[in-house]
Parts: structure tokens; sequence; C-alpha cells
């Protein structure tokens, strides 16, 4: 109860803010965009786990108003460091489930956008599985309204959920992102390898970016080159950095990736007949 009572004030006392985490073209190296993750700095607790006051702003709604303000200022940042005269780069924003529902949700991101300035081309909204199995025929609705604005979207957390091929190909996404527990064990684990290149291709053939997540060893980064995902984010590249030092590294020159792995590099260990995993492909 305290923490939610100091989770109402937060807005209004300026203690959120916003990093922004890179991501990379495997292939040239280059920054391609960066995911805004939103930060708690409590007065007295200091910084609070994201995993710890978000779903407690979605329990209460407050992530609605919260996530308002997340919109608004990822894009108005995204637009001050092109007046710093760095390259424009793609600024993806999560949406919460219960934002993805609100009837506002459309205006406040046209709101967002209007205010800022910034070209609805760059602007990426992320959702999960979870979020658009629930109502589908609503999801539908909703994602090609925002379609029609020119904004990306992505599925994130990708096969987690319980969408099926058929589903997918009536959602119009751009850009899945592979979860962070089918990329822990790459290279060694011969299931996160099957799955992993198994949304790689369907990424493909359905004509989508392809993005991994959670990479954090040259290994990791080596097998989803090898294997043609397009994009990485994670903490072999960079964490999520403040602006300023996010604007650093725009300017630094683009970082080539580790060469791809011989197809028969290493063989991949077999994975343990007790673990369970729910995969969509």
């Amino acid at each position: 109860m305290s923490l939610e009572s100091a989770l109402r004030r937060a807005l209004e006392r300026n203690q959120f803010s916003l990093h922004y985490q890179p991501k990379v073209e495997m292939i040239s190296g280059q920054i391609s965009g960066v995911e805004a993750l939103l930060r708690w700095d409590h007065p007295d607790l200091g910084m609070v786990p994201p995993m710890q006051f978000i779903p407690l702003a979605e329990e209460t709604g407050l992530i609605v108003p919260i996530g308002r303000w997340v919109l608004k200022e990822a894009c108005a940042q995204n637009m001050a460091w092109q007046r710093r005269g760095l390259r424009p780069v793609s600024m993806a924003v999560n949406l919460s489930p219960r934002q993805f529902a609100d009837e506002r949700l459309l205006h406040d991101v046209d709101d967002a956008l209007a205010a800022s300035g910034m070209s609805s081309v760059l602007l990426q909204l992320e959702v999960t599985e979870s979020m658009v199995m629930r109502n589908v025929a609503r999801a539908i609705r909703t994602l090609k309204a925002v379609q029609s604005r020119g904004i990306r979207l992505a599925i994130d957390d990708f096969g987690t959920g319980y969408s099926s091929m058929s589903l997918m190909k009536q959602f119009p996404i751009d850009t899945i992102k592979i979860d962070r527990s089918f990329v822990r064990d790459l290279p060694r684990d011969s299931e996160d390898q099957a799955i992993a290149q198994a949304i790689i291709s369907m990424g493909k053939a359905l004509g989508m970016t392809v993005i991994a997540e959670g990479v954090e060893t040259t290994e990791q980064e080596a097998f989803l080159r090898n294997h043609f995902c397009d994009e990485m984010q994670g903490y072999l590249f960079s964490k999520p950095l403040p602006a300023p030092q996010l604007a650093r590294l725009l300017k630094a020159p683009p970082t080539l990736m580790s060469p791809p792995l011989q197809p028969d590099a290493a063989p991949a260990k077999p994975a343990s007949a007790s673990r369970r995993k729910r995969a969509v492909v």
C-alpha cells in the first residue's frame, strides 16, 4: 500500500525517467533503433526495480497515465537527439495490456507525435503475444489503425505465448523479437537452437525483421548472425543508458560484429528431457 501511494505521486513529482537500450544491426554493427525503458528513482527507496512497480502500476491502472508520459517523453527525446545533429533512429515503446486496451490509445499516440514533431515512421510500438490474443478481433483493428499511421509494430517476447501461424498472418506486424529465454543458452542447447532457427525462418517467410533479445555473449551473437537474425539487443553491446550516454553511442562509429560461425563449428548439447518450453512454430 505504501508503494502504491508513492507510485501515485511519482509522476507529478517527476521521479520517472527513461533509459534507452540500443538495437544493433547484426551485419553492419550500426545502431538501428533504441527501446525506451521506464525507471523510477524514489527519494527514499532509490531505484525501484521495474519488475516491482510495473505490475503494481498495471494492477491499479496507473500504467495508463504513466505509459502516456513514456510515449511523449520518448518521442521528445528522439527529436532532441536529431536537433543535436544525430541521425534519426527508430524509437520503440512498450505498451502494457491496460494501455493497449485503453480507448484513448490512438489519441495518445497522435498527441505524442504531434507534440514532438517526430515522424510516425520512427515510432515502433511493442506488444506481447498474450496481449493480442486476449481479443483477437479488437487487436487486429487496433494494430491496423496504428499501422495506418505509418507506425511500426513489434511482437515482444515472441515464442512464449499461444499465437498460431494462421493468426500471425492476420496481425500487421513488422518485427518479432525472440525472447531472451531462447537466447540464454545459445549455442549450446539444441532446443533453443531449434526454436530460434524456426522463429527466424518464420519471420523471414512473413517479411518481418527478427530481433534477438538478451544477447550477452559473443557465442550467442555469432550463432544468431550465422542463422541470419537481423538485429540484436543486449548487454553484449550495451545495457540501457540515460539519454546523454546513449547520444555518445549514436555518435560513435559502428562496431563490426564477429564473423559468422561455420555450420559445423560446434555440436549442440542435447536438451534435458524434463525441460518444457512453449514455442509457436
